[in-house]
């Protein structure tokens, strides 16, 4: 019994010690205001698009980077129909799109297809030159401002931006709220607080810019891991680059609304960052005593195995309470009461977590009221099912399948898009 209590003790203490900063960002973003900019030039940028078997959802997204509140001669789109099947590349083209289609099964993920198109780019459009290219994926929308607000950032010296997830399907369940939810805090209290302070922010998938000297100074898309966002920031972090965030740059995205969908999403990130970690973990490591950078801390504590640990502990305390339970030790009580708490404090942090998130980020979010407060209530449990996606994306093979999207269904979705309604945080 007393060593399992302190096993506990040590994990909640370490747990505690590394990620208490985080704290601190909830403070510094509930507290002060970001940056506001104003570029002093429009930037020419080029548009990139993977897609696989995306003929629902690629006709919005290229409309609504049609329909940008920026010079419409400066933005280029090229769309990758990657190893499609459908009219993916017929829809991309009658938008307007510069499509090239791919056919490769054995290089398969985002990465590849990126690196692609940035290849084709430079070899067959290098007279356009490019200042920046930014990155979506399919199934996303942008509000109308979003170029011209990534353009500001950019224009400030930020070699990499990154944006503001909002999400098209909140109101959907509870499955894809969660996911939105999640992304909503990372965006608000963990980016927008690190662009406040100075720290190097992180990419999340979708929704970012690349400038075309860190292209070339990289010699092209070079990431093709599982996670080639994270692996695309680590990378860049080591070697002294700072990720910026727009905070007024809104992308909404689609989340899963079936749980094995967001069980195999969400595996697939695990395993990547699993990979990031032992692909990248010393050399970051090394990095913060080399460049004496908080971000650098900031990366390793993001990419760290220590939610692995947490699981670990939370099983070897459902073994010891099995064990005690079948032999009839006496602690089988306390470890009861220990497994209880447990739960508790994990499910109280994460609603504390959600609610604060929710509040501020309330009008940001394209859902009736009674549905948001009982979202809530649910978040935490959608956390507790990162309990077996990290352990499955320890133990098995895992690869990239695509999900399925669907167009915006909702009149109310559409019409909070275009009424520009998720753009930042003052009104």
């Amino acid at each position: 019994m007393n060593l399992i209590i302190w096993i506990n003790f040590i994990m909640f203490a370490v747990f505690t010690l590394f990620f208490c900063y985080q704290y601190f960002y909830v403070f510094v973003s509930l507290v002060k205001k970001p940056a506001r900019y104003i570029a002093k030039k429009n930037h020419k940028f080029a548009v990139l698009i993977s897609a696989r078997n995306e003929e629902n959802v690629i006709g919005e997204l290229i409309e609504s980077i049609h329909s940008q509140n920026y010079p419409e001669e400066l933005v280029d789109i090229y769309v990758v129909a990657d190893n499609c099947t459908d009219s993916t590349a017929d829809v991309a083209r009658r938008g307007g799109a510069r499509v090239y289609e791919r056919n490769d099964t054995t290089h398969v993920g985002k990465g590849y297809a990126i690196n692609f198109i940035l290849k084709k780019i430079y070899t067959e459009y290098a007279y356009e030159k490019y200042e920046g290219f930014i990155v979506f994926d399919a199934d996303n929308i942008l509000d109308r401002n979003y170029i011209k607000e990534m353009n500001a950032v950019f224009d400030s010296g930020y070699g990499i931006v990154t944006s503001y997830r909002n999400s098209k399907n909140y109101d959907s369940n509870w499955i894809s709220a969660a996911s939105s939810l999640w992304f909503l805090r990372e965006a608000r209290y963990l980016n927008n607080s690190r662009m406040i302070l100075g720290n190097s922010c992180a990419i999340s998938g979708t929704g970012f810019l690349i400038s075309d000297k860190i292209i070339r100074k990289n010699k092209g898309w070079r990431y093709y891991l599982l996670t080639e966002d994270i692996e695309f920031t680590i990378s860049n972090v080591i070697n002294g680059e700072t990720v910026g965030y727009a905070d007024k740059a809104v992308i909404y995205d689609e989340q899963p609304t079936k749980l094995s969908q967001s069980f195999r999403q969400r595996s697939r990130w695990a395993k990547g960052f699993y990979q990031v970690f032992l692909k990248y973990g010393a050399k970051l490591f090394k990095s913060i005593f080399k460049s004496k950078r908080f971000s650098n801390y900031d990366m390793l504590v993001t990419i760290g195995p220590l939610t692995l640990f947490t699981v670990v502990t939370f099983i070897v305390d459902l073994i010891a309470f099995a064990f005690a339970g079948a032999v009839g030790d006496p602690a089988f009580a306390k470890l009861g009461q220990l497994l209880l708490q447990a739960l508790f404090g994990f499910y109280g942090m994460f609603f504390l977590m959600g609610l604060i998130t929710l509040i501020t980020e309330w009008d940001y979010i394209c859902c009736k009221g009674y549905k948001k407060i009982m979202y809530l209530f649910s978040f935490p449990l959608f956390m507790f099912t990162y309990i077996p996606v990290s352990i499955y994306a320890l133990f098995f093979k895992i690869e990239w399948k695509p999900i399925m999207h669907a167009p915006v269904a909702n009149p109310a979705m559409t019409d909070f898009i275009l009424q520009n309604k998720g753009a930042g945080h003052e009104k």
